[in-house]
């Protein structure tokens, strides 16, 4: 037997306590040709040589997947046998590997060893800080081989390729529905449990994901940081400045199959849809009157409340709606821009416009 003089561990070979001797002296004898970086055993040095090599000689036989270490094709084979042999003490989660274990735990104690030089961010994981890192760097070493886009990490360029495989791997139990993206999922599944984890600190409103609750908030703040390059307009999100390009541009991408008929918002869309499938899901609670828009059902109701929120600056009067206030307006401006294109004669609306054509065309309603 061998012993060690420093810490009086055992060892059945010499060359076993010469190695382990390092440990205390930091001796690091074995040099890598390629890189340059040092080791304290030859073993360690050979594992490290496998990176620029690319040998992979541990191979797992229920998948074929291959490892450069056989303690990592140890951990993988768990996968399969759904051996779990690490637990938390704290709230009894189980790992199938010592160091997703040691992650879990900052949970529990608040750890963040990993600190941002730049912004003073911290994180649980090594991995999460070099990620973020790459914000202030704007570095995307992930490069998507079908159109060209870049990524800063792996699994948003996995997710990101399905767009072009069509690949939709998570399917709601519930509805069907299927979708690319996991955190996509998880929110979709939110619909049916009802779950809004997310709260508002200035009004209470919750909402099923972050990002929504973060756009929700620049109503508070008077944030509008997406700009329009042909207007100057602004908007609170990326997705109001999308349709208001189309103004400029003059798009049209959504179109009814029933009739042509082609909008620029989705949302649009979506309500002229209800025409043809006769659909009208806001029920009023009052007397059972249904409709394709909850902007309709809000008007409704103010017939039942005798809410007339919308006040003429010049007289004082009420109205229910802000359009017939700005038509109301028009008495006190003289303004009447609807023509006939036969007299000449001027209107305040279309519908008095409309009346007096049939003097023209004859037309009895």
């Amino acid at each position: 037997m061998y012993c060690c003089g420093k810490c009086g561990e055992t060892f059945n070979k010499s060359g076993d306590l010469k190695k382990h001797q390092g440990i205390h002296t930091g001796e690091k004898l074995y040099h890598c040709q390629e890189c340059g970086k040092t080791f304290s055993d030859s073993s360690s040095l050979k594992r490290h040589q496998r990176i620029h090599t690319g040998e992979k000689p541990y191979q797992c036989q229920q998948c074929g997947k291959t490892f450069t270490r056989s303690n990592t094709l140890k951990i993988h084979q768990r996968i399969h046998t759904g051996e779990k042999p690490y637990h938390c003490q704290q709230c009894g989660n189980t790992f199938s590997d010592y160091s997703s274990l040691k992650i879990h735990q900052r949970i529990h104690t608040g750890e963040k060893p990993y600190h941002c030089k730049q912004c003073g961010n911290t994180f649980t994981k090594s991995t999460h800080l070099k990620t973020h890192q790459r914000i202030h760097t704007g570095e995307k070493p992930y490069q998507c081989q079908q159109c060209g886009k870049t990524f800063s990490q792996s699994n948003t360029l996995k997710i990101h390729q399905r767009i072009h495989t069509g690949e939709k791997p998570y399917q709601c139990q519930k509805c069907g529905k299927t979708f690319s993206d996991p955190s996509q999922f998880k929110v979709h599944q939110r619909i049916h449990t009802g779950e809004k984890p997310y709260h508002c600190q200035k009004c209470g409103t919750t909402f099923s994901d972050s990002s929504s609750l973060k756009i929700h908030q620049r109503i508070h703040t008077g944030e509008k940081p997406c700009h329009c390059q042909q207007c100057g307009k602004t908007f609170n999100q990326s997705s109001s400045l999308k349709r208001h390009q189309r103004i400029h541009t003059g798009e049209k991408p959504y179109q009814c199959q029933k009739c042509g008929k082609t909008f620029s918002d989705p949302r649009y869309f979506k309500v002229h849809q209800r025409i043809h499938t006769g659909e009208k899901p806001y029920h009023c609670q009052r007397c059972g009157k249904t409709f394709t828009t909850s902007t309709y059902l809000k008007l409704h109701q103010r017939l039942h409340t005798g809410e007339k929120p919308y006040h003429c600056q010049q007289c004082g009067k009420t109205f229910t709606t802000s359009a017939y206030l700005k038509i109301h307006q028009r008495i006190h401006t003289g303004e009447k821009p609807y023509h006939c294109q036969q007299c000449g004669k001027t209107f305040i609306t279309s519908a008095y416009l409309k009346l007096h054509q049939r003097i023209h065309t004859g037309e009895k309603p």
